[in-house]
């Protein structure tokens, strides 16, 4: 615990610490949006669609100016964006196409001008392609006002804009029915997932990015079903995520900081997708063996009651070996499950046969129910 406090009292672990708040805040409201409406793709293009706007913004500004640097960013994320929707919507080339397009068009326009910039003669461009895997040791709390300016400005408008944009990311069509504007809106939340990207981009860089913008809200997702809670779980996950890599990059030399932030991200989405009651992997394959288990035992049911009708007998017994053959497969923990519950026993019959089976009077009602549902073709 005193070691924890040392730590959070070193200067540059309170501005990282703080970055990665802010931009755990930002991921998580936004990043929700993009995966609801299937943008996952988009906030990769977007991401690296902002290197060329790094570039433009320090040749404007001549230095590492974070202002003009986010703004350049920014800039050339929308215009991304924009690009991809021309090109869909005028031509026949499919989203993903036009995604992969924007892409490496952009990335290789940022490559081209981050060499030309580090070919020149200007000392402050030192460390400029940091911005690719991003260099949180190197926030200042000016840049954190900066990123808190945006962020609050974003979640603001989030809220304010709250009902228009759930009502376009789950039923656009009723949306444009009742008179919203989709297509403005749509282009805000766009820009939007942007303004996200920018945010990380001191912390976690261009390439890794994406991940922070949709790795909270995919962990998030698997916990709960409404939007609201979606995003404060999301924003929680971010939260956890930034300080858990920020923590460990300063607590261990030379490991960066923006990649720590990304791996502790997709660990909470793994355990996630894994254990969320609902929709976990794990839970998921218990239902299964439950339904294989209940289907195994309704079709024992079924046959022992069938068999009792055919013969004219209720207290018919079926032996086990015989039961076996006719279901294909051993029976054995079927008939013992359904003992359990009262439903069958066990009878003597002939000496020398295997053990034989009878329904009880609660077996009986159960059979008759159960084949009352079913389809015609099932019984």
């Amino acid at each position: 615990m005193t070691g924890l406090v040392e730590l959070l009292s070193d200067y540059t672990v309170q501005n990282v610490a703080m970055g990665a708040v802010l931009l755990g805040i930002a991921s998580g409201v936004l990043g929700c949006f993009a995966v609801l409406r299937q943008q996952s793709l988009l906030g990769d293009t977007l991401a690296h669609a902002a290197l060329p706007g790094v570039c433009i913004g320090f040749l404007i500004a001549g230095t590492r100016d974070m202002g003009w640097i986010m703004a350049g960013a920014l800039g050339t994320s929308i215009l991304a964006a924009l690009f991809v929707l021309a090109l869909t919507r005028r031509t026949r080339i499919k989203t993903d196409a036009g995604l992969g397009s924007a892409l490496g068009l952009t990335f290789a326009a940022g490559v081209v001008l981050l060499t030309y910039i580090q070919g020149q003669s200007n000392a402050s461009q030192g460390g400029l392609d940091t911005f690719l895997f991003g260099q949180a040791a190197a926030t200042l709390r000016s840049d954190l006002w900066l990123m808190g300016g945006v962020t609050i400005a974003a979640v603001a408008l989030v809220l304010g804009c709250w009902k228009q944009f759930k009502l376009v990311t789950f039923d656009p069509e009723f949306a444009r029915a009742v008179g919203l504007p989709v297509a403005l809106l749509e282009t805000v939340l766009t820009a939007m997932i942007a303004l996200a990207v920018v945010i990380g981009l001191q912390m976690v860089g261009v390439v890794l990015m994406t991940s922070m913008v949709i790795a909270p809200a995919v962990a998030a997702r698997q916990w709960v079903k409404r939007l609201e809670h979606m995003v404060l779980l999301a924003v929680g996950v971010g939260i956890v995520s930034g300080l858990v890599g920020a923590l460990i990059s300063a607590s261990v030399q030379n490991l960066a900081t923006g990649p720590l932030v990304v791996l502790a991200a997709t660990a909470i989405v793994a355990v996630s997708i894994l254990l969320a009651p609902g929709r976990g992997v794990l839970w998921e394959q218990i239902r299964h063996w439950r339904d294989r288990r209940t289907i195994g035992q309704r079709q024992m049911l079924t046959t022992l009651y069938k068999l009792a009708a055919h013969h004219r007998d209720p207290d018919y017994p079926a032996e086990t070996g015989m039961l076996d053959s006719f279901h294909g497969t051993r029976t054995q923990r079927a008939l013992r499950q359904l003992q359990r519950r009262g439903l069958v026993e066990p009878v003597a019959h002939m000496p020398g046969e295997g053990r034989h089976w009878v329904l009880t009077e609660a077996g009986r009602r159960e059979a008759e129910r159960v084949l009352k549902t079913m389809t015609p073709e099932m019984a």
